[in-house]
């Protein structure tokens, strides 16, 4: 009977534990880049609480907008890497946390923070 109370348990701990949602690693806080689009107007976009690790391609800024974003203010907690091409390919700027960001000359078109 023991034996039975212990499986028990210890399954019972261990379905417990599979069912806890682990939580992702991501930079708390906003990633925020101006641009044009498309037909000309001016627009931000943002990122909010954007996951670590994975290469992010800005909204707005594909390869649909011959223009890049530009301005990019890293508001998360979370160092950005910044690039001038899509997939996180070309020229790759570092953006502290926290951090106003960088001026209109800086052009970006994905990101992955870390």
């Amino acid at each position: 009977m023991r034996r039975r109370s212990a499986f028990t348990a210890v399954l019972g701990a261990a379905l417990l534990l599979a069912a806890v949602p682990t939580s992702a690693s991501a930079a708390s806080g906003q990633f925020r880049y101006d641009y044009v689009t498309v037909e000309g107007n001016e627009a931000s976009g943002f990122l909010n609480n954007p996951p670590s690790g994975q290469c992010l391609n800005l909204p707005g800024v594909g390869q649909e907008n011959p223009q890049p974003g530009h301005s990019p203010k890293n508001r998360t907690d979370a160092w950005a890497l910044v690039f001038t091409e899509p997939n996180c390919e070309g020229d790759s700027f570092t953006l502290r946390p926290q951090t106003g960001g960088g001026s209109e000359r800086l052009k970006v078109r994905s990101v992955i923070f870390s």
